[in-house]
């Protein structure tokens, strides 16, 4: 982690109201969509019930969705664990960082700080991630933070047109150094 003391500032916080409109340019972003689970639109009434309904509980929702944003309040993209299992203390990590903010650090200041909440605060003791193979960005921010490749996982995502390959990586949250957070 060579260059991480010159990540940008981030901030990571709950989902408010205003972010109706960014949430669902993300949500329906079709290139997303191909390295991912969605395959379907969202509608602003959809999301704008989330936003009402989510408690902000990772045991009450089974998913925690945060906003990322730098300093300057700007909404750089969004981060979330879901799939959380309460039993084994494991959970599924995504992210998506807007195009204009990509490459520029935003999304592996994000993820350190996700990772040192998931381990502090949640006391979760593993993270995984489904990566698209044709996604070499997300895996290398992935393999940057500390993600270890289990398994390339065969036809594993259908875009409409063909199916793609995932890697399944893990992280286990108590390898966490502090000084990749600070």
């Amino acid at each position: 982690m060579n260059s991480d003391k010159h990540l940008p500032s981030v901030i990571l916080r709950a989902v408010e109201p205003e972010d109706l409109d960014f949430m669902y340019v993300i949500e329906n972003d079709r290139d997303i969509w191909k390295v991912g689970n969605t395959n379907m639109p969202y509608s602003r009434f959809a999301l704008h019930e989330y936003i009402a309904n989510a408690t902000g509980d990772i045991y009450t929702d089974k998913q925690l969705r945060l906003i990322i944003t730098n300093e300057e309040q700007l909404f750089i993209g969004i981060i979330d664990l879901c799939n959380f299992n309460p039993q084994h203390q494991r959970a599924e990590v995504g992210i998506v960082v807007r195009q204009q903010y990509r490459d520029q650090g935003y999304g592996k200041a994000a993820m350190l700080k996700m990772l040192d909440y998931a381990h502090s605060v949640l006391h979760i003791h593993q993270l995984y991630v489904l990566v698209s193979v044709d996604n070499p960005w997300c895996v290398r921010l992935f393999e940057d933070v500390g993600f270890k490749r289990d398994a390339e996982l065969q036809d594993w995502l259908f875009d409409g047109d063909k199916y793609r390959n995932v890697y399944l990586m893990h992280f286990f949250c108590k390898k966490i150094e502090k000084n990749l957070v600070e």
